[in-house]
């Protein structure tokens, strides 16, 4: 590539895929950018995503999106500051931890109040206030030794502080035995005690429960509102977006999920027929066991996995227990039960994935910043959750540089929607400090920045200028979001 280059310019004659990448909190940055997208009646003919970004794919698929960016949706809502909160368990055992130090220090708040009364009343008695101060030491040392007596605190403390660490222990045992059942009904685990009593600190429930009910609002009519279990609400969703695809706002869907067992990257796909063959007949290396094994064709066999792929997608390894998938027997997994979850190095493996779809341009959207310069350090977070978040975004934001060089010349378009400045960490629901502005930045905030940036990075640019005088940029540019020369 040279700077001279001639522009490569957005066509909507060209079939085009919206791929959104990123995990936790990069949900929200992609609502803001698929409402601008939507509202420009942008023509798009697939939606990929991995991570967080498959909750994006699965309702922009359906032309849901409004779910994710209204008033009431998923991102604007006040439950999405729990999303990814501490497990259930080790919240009650870290209240209780709390409580049963909070009871403890009573007693020395006491004897530390009472030396200060005492103090007091000396000093009233040195001014010449003997009365006042006899009486405030008196009265105060009476009631002193009243609730020091051997029947008050001395006996009630002690029981109170063993009561509160009991229910901590009853909660750690509730969640361990809770597990084992859970894990026995799909797959063991070998010496599993301690990992389930310590493992995996954060829960994708939250996430995964509000996402599965908006779908639910979605998709089922005049059905109760009651959402039906995950496998049904799988079939539902995908015969709806089969029955309606090639309509105004349904679009094909690809999604991208990590086969821990398998040691594979699975893909959920549900594709147009001018496309579907070519996509799931093309042959793998033999070593590899074939391509059936990794891809999923959710209009045939696969219908039964669609939500697999979601709840598996939301999984972020390490810090959220993977999800188990239970695999079809006529499949090539034959009735296996197999633990997946993201990788936050898949977004290669899903622009390969999206390429053999047949897209021929390519809107990226990414909630990264770009790459750090000389003068730009700022203070390390000391929260597990924080510290555990920059280390997910700092990854994930590497690997966006490496796939925008790897991909320089695959695509007749590829164009990158990022933001030139996010400190919300992949974790930060509940907003963050920002440093440079000296402000907290909520999380809807960052759904408004999306919708921003899709019009000042693209929309406007790219689409209103028909394509012409486009700026040419090098991959790794910095997040402007202009057209990549390829």
């Amino acid at each position: 590539m040279t700077p001279d280059a001639p522009d490569r310019s957005y066509s909507t004659r060209l079939r085009t895929a919206v791929v959104l990448t990123g995990s936790g909190t990069a949900a929200a940055y992609h609502a803001g950018v698929l409402r601008a997208l939507h509202e420009a009646g942008l023509k798009i003919d697939l939606v990929a995503g991995r991570g967080a970004g498959a909750i994006g794919a699965f309702f922009a698929a359906v032309d849901g999106g409004a779910k994710l960016w209204d008033a009431d949706g998923i991102w604007r809502s006040r439950s999405a500051a729990r999303f990814y909160g501490w497990r259930p368990a080790l919240r009650v055992a870290g209240w209780t931890l709390v409580a049963a130090g909070v009871i403890f220090a009573v007693p020395l708040a006491l004897l530390v109040l009472a030396v200060a009364v005492g103090t007091i009343g000396l000093l009233l008695t040195l001014v010449g206030l003997q009365g006042p101060g006899s009486l405030l030491r008196s009265s105060f040392s009476a009631w002193v030794d009243a609730l020091f007596a051997p029947t008050a605190l001395p006996t009630v403390i002690p029981r109170l502080v063993l009561f509160a660490l009991l229910v901590g222990v009853a909660a750690l045992a509730g969640s361990v035995l809770t597990a084992s059942l859970r894990a026995r009904a799909k797959r063991r685990t070998q010496h599993g005690t301690m990992w389930r009593l310590v493992g995996s600190p954060l829960s994708a429930a939250t996430i995964a429960e509000r996402s599965l009910a908006e779908l639910w609002n979605l998709i089922r009519g005049a059905a109760p509102i009651a959402a039906p279990p995950p496998s049904e609400l799988g079939r539902k969703y995908v015969e709806l977006l089969s029955d309606n695809l090639g309509q105004p706002g349904f679009r094909e869907l690809l999604v991208t999920v990590h086969d821990m067992d398998a040691r594979r990257d699975l893909v959920f796909a549900m594709l147009g027929s001018a496309q579907r063959q070519r996509f799931f007949g093309r042959p793998a290396p033999a070593e590899a066991g074939g391509r059936g094994l990794e891809t999923f064709d959710l209009a045939g066999l696969g219908r039964d996995h669609a939500l697999d792929a979601l709840l598996g997608a939301l999984a972020i390894p390490v810090a959220t227990e993977p999800h188990l998938a239970s695999f079809s027997p006529e499949g090539g997994w034959r009735g296996e039960t197999h633990r997946v979850c993201d990788r936050p190095g898949a977004l290669a493996r899903l622009l390969e994935e999206v390429a053999l779809a047949g897209a021929e341009q390519v809107i990226l959207v990414s909630a990264s910043a770009p790459p750090g310069r000389a003068h730009e350090l700022k203070a390390g977070r000391g929260d597990l959750r924080g510290r555990a978040g920059e280390q997910l975004g700092g990854f994930e934001a590497a690997g966006l540089g490496d796939v925008l060089q790897q991909f320089d010349g695959r695509f007749a378009g590829f164009f990158v929607i990022r933001p030139g400045h996010n400190p919300v960490g992949p974790l930060d629901f509940g907003g963050v400090y920002d440093e440079r502005s000296d402000r907290t930045l909520p999380l809807a905030e960052l759904t408004d920045r999306g919708y921003g940036d899709a019009y000042r990075q693209f929309i406007e640019p790219v689409v209103g200028a028909g394509g012409e005088g486009i700026e040419a940029v090098q991959p790794n540019n910095g997040g402007t979001g202009r057209n990549i020369q390829l």
